[in-house]
């Protein structure tokens, strides 16, 4: 039988483990390329022969996504594997359409293909859209296993932007191991929360491996701390799922948020606070019809501010979570809110003052709304964020990124950090959902 040619369409994290999962050592596929889309300057390379296997001598390169159409009729491609997350219902069936008019089918792989099996009880964290309060969720879940004396350690969905075969399995207890494994602004928000909470986690490009080797620590638990609205790479004995009402109506309108909505045992509604009830009403439908089974939680995400006093009356730039503005397409993060709570006399747009790749982050995403996003993917890019904050005339910088930011740029105003924990409201509440779990696992102290 023929070898099947394929090419996978990604963003540098689950499309190299769809491929190390199911296509690394399978003869019957012949993988020829990966596209690359969402995250900038992440195409022009290659998955490299170290990763790839005896089957790629060579490696396998990474092209541009809108160079899909060439590739599918010059390597005479028979199916195109769709491997990202956070994508609209529209946006994936717009792709399904091209692949197949270029002749090739088009492939999603689910749960069982791609889950990879543990030796210790899995917690598992996701969303329905980024940006939706999983990273808080996550430590919040750690904090009541400390309390417990049940020992964890995270493994994080995948971010390699940088050197792949250096970051085919990383561990990250310091914050001297961010700065070995020349981390993003982007990791480094994922990382410090817990490298700061004493909690050991894994990251990487090769998960069977990063399994491995976090199943050796000394740890009762693994938690899955999941990215985007992407399902677990590893299967979940407690699979929780985060919604946002202020994104109502997207639990049943991205790809895969909706699965994993589907695959809960414990749906978090989170940002009641700043919910219309309308849409908190809509949400609560849509789960209800996608999970039936499972429990839910109600929770709010307070916000602390270090020197609230400075707000009040100030012109305020707003520096938020990259992700979460961009393809996460929230407007108005938790530092805006927080501004407006504490009487900022308004929001400056660091539009007019933007330089470089920072400016191309807005002309890709033009419904930004008037936010300073985050993003640090190469030290170009980090150059490019500090220009723009010096150039924004502003009374004041607030800053609600997970990581102190000022550790990375050099910010010559005024400045303010806001933080942001999960609280619950009411019952049952998280600790109901661990204590339950720990018991099925005879896991309690």
């Amino acid at each position: 039988m023929l070898k099947k040619n394929v090419i996978i369409i990604g963003a540098a994290g689950r499309d190299f483990h769809n491929f190390n999962t199911v296509y690394r050592n399978n003869k019957d596929y012949n993988v020829v390329a990966f596209t690359a889309a969402q995250i900038p300057d992440i195409h022009g390379r290659k998955y490299p022969a170290e990763l790839a296997g005896d089957l790629y001598p060579e490696g396998i390169p990474v092209y541009p996504e809108d160079k899909l159409t060439d590739l599918i009729k010059e390597h005479e491609v028979d199916e195109c594997v769709f491997s990202y997350s956070d994508i609209a219902y529209n946006k994936v069936m717009n792709l399904a359409a091209l692949v197949n008019g270029a002749g090739a089918d088009f492939k999603l792989l689910g749960l069982n293909s791609t889950m990879l099996n543990s030796a210790k009880p899995v917690i598992a964290t996701g969303a329905v859209r980024t940006g939706g309060g999983k990273s808080e969720a996550s430590r919040r879940i750690i904090s009541i296993l400390n309390t417990l004396g049940v020992k964890v350690v995270a493994i994080r969905h995948p971010m390699p932007y940088g050197n792949l075969v250096k970051q085919a399995v990383q561990r990250f207890a310091t914050i001297e191991d961010m700065k070995k494994h020349e981390c993003t602004i982007e990791e480094m928000e994922e990382y410090e929360p817990h490298v700061i909470l004493n909690t050991v986690i894994y990251s990487g490009i090769d998960y069977e491996a990063i399994l491995r080797e976090a199943e050796k620590e000394d740890c009762d638990v693994i938690l899955w701390d999941g990215g985007n609205n992407d399902f677990p790479f590893i299967r979940p004995d407690l699979m929780i799922t985060m919604v946002d009402p202020q994104r109502a109506g997207h639990e049943h309108s991205y790809y895969p948020g909706e699965t994993t909505l589907r695959i809960a045992d414990v749906v978090v509604i989170n940002k009641i606070e700043s919910a219309d009830l309308k849409d908190l009403q809509l949400v609560r439908k849509n789960v209800a019809e996608s999970a039936p089974e499972a429990t839910i939680i109600d929770a709010c995400s307070p916000t602390f501010v270090n020197k609230p006093e400075l707000i009040k009356g100030k012109h305020v730039l707003v520096i938020e979570e990259g992700p979460t503005v961009t393809h996460g397409e929230i407007k108005y993060g938790y530092g805006s809110i927080t501004a407006l709570k504490h009487g900022a006399a308004g929001l400056v747009d660091p539009r007019p003052y933007a330089v470089g790749k920072i400016k191309e982050t807005y002309e890709q995403y033009p419904e930004l709304g008037p936010v300073l996003p985050s993003m640090g993917y190469s030290p170009q890019q980090i150059k490019d964020l500090e220009a723009t904050i010096e150039n924004t005339q502003c009374d004041l910088v607030v800053i609600a990124t997970p990581l102190d930011i000022n550790r990375i740029i050099k910010i010559n105003k005024p400045n303010v950090k806001v933080n942001y924990e999960m609280q619950e409201i009411g019952k049952p509440d998280m600790s109901d959902v661990i204590d339950e779990f720990l018991k099925k696992h005879d896991l309690i102290r």
